[in-house]
């Protein structure tokens, strides 16, 4: 288990603060598999956040939840 940086509450705030803007996204997939994704964070709901991927080749929208930012899973980076 990995070891948490944040609390979850500090996430959900820094997501929201996320939410319109232009985004680069880390996946850690497991077994040294790791994904970038570049969308806009769009929509942001209780447990998940979702993002609208730029690539049209590729799912259209993609979820996460606030654990796997918190667990380094899923790294988030604004991009301008």
């Amino acid at each position: 288990m990995r070891k948490p940086i944040m609390d979850l509450n500090k996430v959900k705030d820094e997501i929201l603060k996320l939410k319109g803007k232009y985004v680069e996204m880390e996946v850690n997939k497991g077994r040294k598999k790791i994904t970038h994704y570049e969308g806009v964070l769009e929509d942001i709901y209780a447990s998940v956040f979702v993002v609208r991927l730029k690539d049209a080749t590729k799912n259209d929208k993609i979820s996460y939840s606030y654990s796997d930012v918190l667990c380094g899973d899923v790294k988030i980076e604004v991009k301008e």
